[in-house]
């Protein structure tokens, strides 16, 4: 019993999106990345935070050490992150704006 495949459909055929294909710049990808590992980063020393109170640290030990660069982190980790999710998201639809405008 052999099932007949659908063809490929090839970019400009009817059935595909009407917007035509935008490369991606290379600050999308930084910008990408930044807010991938900003994100990231924030949560694993937010994890860090909660484990460290649950093990017995009180707050006067959070003021010594590396503890106030790992508070710091989620305090400006999170908003820069969200603003790279933003400034590439503006970007994408303005440079997606301007290729329909072309074509």
């Amino acid at each position: 019993m052999s099932r007949s495949r659908k063809p490929a459909h090839k970019p400009g055929s009817p059935g595909t999106s009407a917007t035509p294909e935008v490369p991606v710049k290379r600050i999308d990808r930084y910008l990408a990345y930044a807010a991938l590992i900003l994100a990231a980063a924030a949560i694993i020393c937010f994890f860090a935070i909660i484990f460290g109170t649950a093990f017995g640290m009180q707050q006067q030990d959070f003021a010594h050490g590396v503890w106030p660069i790992v508070a710091a982190i989620p305090l400006w980790g999170l908003p820069l992150s969200m603003v790279c999710i933003f400034t590439l998201l503006i970007s994408s639809l303005v440079r997606k704006n301007r290729a329909a405008k072309r074509s």
